[in-house]
């Protein structure tokens, strides 16, 4: 296997420390619903695990949940997110990190993602946070401050390598709130706070809560070990949060200790970021309102190399269900014939699926192997060999397709027949004035290379 390597800036093979592959991703804090945006980092997460372990790898992973400690800022200013959300919802954060960690685990579930072994929550782990800044503190890489303990950037010489910045920047501005920071690259390990916070525990450095970025070296390392093969996460972590773990863990430890930085692109919603000013976040649940389910936009996912920028369209996902519906039809196609397929041939398509999802997960070079592949003559064997390469991706192929059509009236679907004869005959203004028709009766045709196909609008 080939995968790219953040922190090297290139594409290397894949050599784990181990016959069993560590593996640590970011997980999700637990203040709000989780959105589409998120949820990609998930995939990406499981397309990693079910790849490793297809191409024959035991894979051992942590994520954590964040349940204490993330602040509003990356830059150790604002409040605890989980505190905002408990004074939102007039809930305690126990309340609240239990609410919306039930939610995310019910999109992971949906989404039919592969959890690693070990899921850990922050808060159970700040006493071993409190001995890990006690290490550093001990191998004087720590400063105090009026708001707390903070993490010296300029004691270790390889602050900034992963995202490739300069400690020299001259134009980056002093935390305003805490003028004490020796630099503007300086993170806080352990913060104090006032007697009406709600998340607090005693420290040697007074009453207190973790800094965020602490938690996830102390997981990974205390379940995993000081040699971890791959750490993933969402490209925003890349410059901040991920730089401030390889600074706590290499510190602490005395040597390297994540060997491969894997990081997932932005999802964008019709070219834009989502934000809540511009009222374009979608959440898993909204999507199946819609009359999308999750494993429509898991195929519109894997459909882009996670590498690389996704933007999401009502469009975009209605294409990613109809050729998904399409995909299972030709499945069944095979699995309702007899027929044997060539060895050789099955062998053939075989090395050309693995080649592609080991080179970087190229999960979108996967799917076309299995597109041509539906090509060939019908045969169970062709059938069984897709099933098997469903392993990797984690899209439910053997359930086969859901009849989203037995509720179409004859009416409709003798209008969307007559439509597509138009349509082949070139007589456009007919199939559109068809297609209106049909519309107004309150149903859409989705048209594809193969045809066409009718849903309900909701």
């Amino acid at each position: 296997m080939k995968l790219y390597n953040s922190l090297t800036k290139k594409e290397e093979e894949f050599i784990p420390y181990s016959d069993v592959v560590k593996m640590y991703t970011c997980g999700p804090t637990v203040y709000y619903y989780p959105h589409i945006g998120n949820m990609r980092s998930y995939i990406f997460m499981d397309s990693l695990r079910r790849i490793l372990k297809y191409n024959g790898y035991k894979v051992e992973g942590v994520m954590n949940i964040t349940d204490v400690g993330h602040l509003t800022s990356d830059s150790d200013t604002g409040e605890d997110k989980m505190e905002v959300a408990s004074k939102r919802e007039n809930k305690t954060p126990l309340e609240i990190a239990k609410f919306y960690t039930d939610i995310f685990m019910t999109n992971i579930d949906k989404l039919n993602i592969d959890l690693p072994e070990h899921i850990t929550k922050a808060t159970e782990y700040v006493p071993k946070m409190i001995e890990f800044i006690k290490s550093l503190e001990d191998k004087g890489y720590t400063y105090m401050t009026k708001d707390g303990l903070y993490f010296d950037t300029l004691k270790f010489k390889g602050y900034g390598k992963l995202s490739n910045k300069d400690m020299n920047e001259i134009g980056v501005a002093r935390i305003e709130e805490n003028e004490e920071k020796r630099h503007p690259f300086d993170f806080a390990l352990w913060k104090l706070v006032e007697p009406n916070h709600i998340m607090k525990w005693d420290s040697p450095w007074g009453v207190g809560c973790p800094g965020w970025h602490i938690e996830c070296s102390v997981m990974s390392t205390d379940i995993l070990g000081e040699y971890i093969d791959i750490h993933t996460g969402g490209i925003d972590h890349k410059t901040v949060h991920h730089e401030n773990e390889i600074a706590q863990n290499d510190s602490c430890k005395g040597h390297e200790v994540v060997k491969t930085w894997m990081h997932c692109a932005f999802l964008q919603v019709d070219g834009r970021k989502m934000s809540k000013s511009l009222n374009n976040i979608y959440t898993l649940e909204d999507l199946e309102e819609k009359g999308y389910s999750p494993m429509d936009f898991k195929y519109f996912v894997l459909n882009t190399h996670y590498s690389k920028p996704l933007n999401f369209t009502i469009k975009g996902i209605t294409s990613a269900k109809v050729a998904r519906n399409n995909l299972l039809k030709l499945l069944e196609n095979h699995k309702n014939s007899l027929d044997k397929a060539d060895e050789e041939l099955l062998n053939k398509y075989k090395q050309k699926f693995i080649d592609a999802i080991s080179d970087d997960l190229n999960t979108p070079l996967a799917i076309g192997v299995i597109w041509t592949l539906l090509k060939e003559k019908p045969s169970i064997d062709i059938y069984n060999l897709i099933i098997d390469f469903d392993k990797s991706l984690g899209l439910k192929l053997d359930e086969g397709i859901i009849d989203e059509t037995k509720d179409i009236p004859e009416e409709i679907e003798s209008l969307a027949k007559e439509r597509w004869e138009a349509k082949k005959n070139k007589d456009y203004k007919l199939a559109d004035d068809l297609r209106n028709t049909i519309t107004s009766k309150g149903y859409n045709v989705l048209d594809n290379r193969e045809g066409y196909t009718i849903e309900k609008i909701n």
